[in-house]
């Protein structure tokens, strides 16, 4: 062979470990970790060279004829981040009392309980694995945040659902609505809800950490009525 083969082979033996052992072997493979752009989730070039030479400085290995392909290994930090961008955490949905006559409105001047139901989580738990590395995502949320229209809200929870039992105790969530939805498109007033999650991984390569806070958005609404009263004067005439 002619040219510059010796520069050639010190590349190939520098770049795939123990090749003399497999050059004659024309029956196995050798197996090397690759990214393409096309399957990168994002449109960041500098994240994906970071990924792309995380994912590659594995190496390249060889696999004897009739043995599996190896399992991709990936760090737990990247795998935990690929996982989370698969997640959708749903948005918030609320319960309230007083609910009042047919449409369920609350009342003016009065403390509204307000709760998250069950489809609102607090906490979720996610896992991946790829090759022999498995990562856990938890994001977790403490409380509510409200801004409704014509009111004022403090949260510092998730709300307690209302009970005659419950009232005794008290909320960590209400509601006092200053006027009624009257001059609200289909009377009702509207309330945003927000809830973010603070996000920690650990995973069984020894990697943990955080990763940005995810705020879910959504906007409900809540009838409000007023209740009307007549003040007599007192008189003195019998």
């Amino acid at each position: 062979m002619h040219g510059n083969w010796g520069g050639i082979r010190s590349y190939i033996e520098s770049e795939y470990p123990d090749y003399d052992s497999y050059a004659d072997d024309e029956e196995g493979y050798w197996y090397r970790p690759w990214c393409d752009w096309k399957y990168y989730n994002g449109d960041d070039p500098m994240e994906y060279q970071k990924l792309f030479g995380q994912f590659t400085s594995n190496g390249p290995v060889y696999v004897p004829a009739g043995e599996s392909a190896p399992a991709p290994e990936v760090d737990g930090a990247t795998l935990a981040q690929a996982a989370w961008d698969a997640v959708t955490i749903p948005t918030a949905t609320i319960s309230y009392n007083p609910m009042v006559g047919d449409v369920g409105a609350t009342i003016v001047g009065m403390d509204t309980w307000v709760w998250a139901t069950g489809d609102t989580p607090k906490e979720v738990e996610v896992t991946a694995t790829a090759g022999s590395t498995t990562a856990t995502i938890t994001p977790t949320a403490s409380m509510l945040t409200l801004q409704p229209k014509d009111g004022t809200a403090k949260c510092t929870g998730f709300g307690i659902p209302w009970t005659e039992e419950n009232d005794a105790k008290g909320t960590d969530c209400k509601i006092v609505f200053n006027r009624s939805s009257a001059h609200f498109k289909d009377g009702v007033t509207p309330v945003d809800i927000k809830v973010s999650y603070a996000i920690t991984y650990t995973a069984t390569d020894g990697a943990s950490g955080s990763m940005d806070t995810h705020t879910t958005s959504t906007t409900t609404t809540i009838p409000v009525a007023e209740i009307q009263t007549i003040i007599v004067q007192p008189t003195d005439e019998p």
